[in-house]
């Protein structure tokens, strides 16, 4: 499987890319949407283009922040102890230099070793790696999915492996966002937003969300109690939402 180098894929490059798209069609400003990484990214793009943006619609919302990412691969565990022990004994085994400890006991990430791990010259090594993340993946998110089962997409090996590949490279660099999102909110003040969020998403906990809600006056929190990490009912929340900023921009 053919391999493209990662020198050039950060969000920098992702945000210059979708600046490129209104200045092509000549759109002076738009409604911006993100779901989970997306929302990642539709804040760093609103953060470098302001007046860019009439309104933003978060759904499932996430930073990529190092707290983040290390609790999706770390802290998550406690929830899931079985299944996470498997995948940091695979880190562990692979010879990557991660071993778990306390925080106090300096180490590699576990999302830091899993990338180097797709990076690895030996196909076998990156496909073994590639499929214990998968599993991970469809663990943390079984709560709010209603139970635990395979995404079939993983059936699909160069979609396992670029997902997972473009995953651990972005969260072991913590999304390319420095500074972190949250101290950059001033950039975002008196555009209108809705931040749709569940109670349930285990995998990327409501508080993310609730900060920045906290940080950003004017901006609106749904809180579904019922949905994890997406959903019906989030899904409708976010429909009304745009047709909401769609109204009051007059379009």
């Amino acid at each position: 499987m053919r391999r493209t180098g990662r020198e050039h894929n950060d969000t920098k490059h992702l945000l210059d890319d979708i600046e490129a798209l209104p200045t092509h069609l000549g759109i002076d400003a738009w409604i911006v949407n993100g779901v989970s990484w997306g929302s990642t990214l539709a804040l760093a793009y609103a953060q470098a283009y302001p007046d860019r943006v009439l309104g933003m619609v978060l759904f499932a919302v996430t930073t990529t922040s190092r707290r983040e990412g290390d609790w999706i691969t770390e802290g998550v565990g406690a929830i899931f102890p079985e299944a996470w022990d498997r995948f940091a004994r695979h880190a562990e085994e692979a010879g990557t230099g991660y071993q778990r400890g306390t925080s106090e006991q300096p180490r590699t990430r576990l999302v830091a070793a899993y990338s180097a791990l797709l990076e690895s010259a030996d196909p076998a090594v990156r496909e073994a790696a590639s499929q214990e993340w998968a599993l991970w993946e469809d663990t943390h998110v079984a709560i709010g999915a209603g139970g635990f089962r395979r995404d079939p997409r993983w059936a699909d090996d160069r979609f396992r492996h670029a997902f997972v590949r473009l995953a651990t490279h972005y969260w072991s660099h913590d999304g390319f966002c420095a500074p972190p999102l949250l101290q950059r909110m001033d950039r975002l003040r008196g555009i209108p937003a809705t931040l749709i969020h569940g109670r349930r998403d285990i995998s990327s906990p409501l508080v993310t969300a609730w900060e920045l809600h906290r940080a950003w006056p004017g901006s609106r929190l749904i809180v579904d109690e019922g949905d994890g990490h997406g959903g019906a009912s989030m899904a409708e929340a976010w429909r009304r939402a745009n047709d909401d900023l769609v109204s009051a921009a007059g379009r």
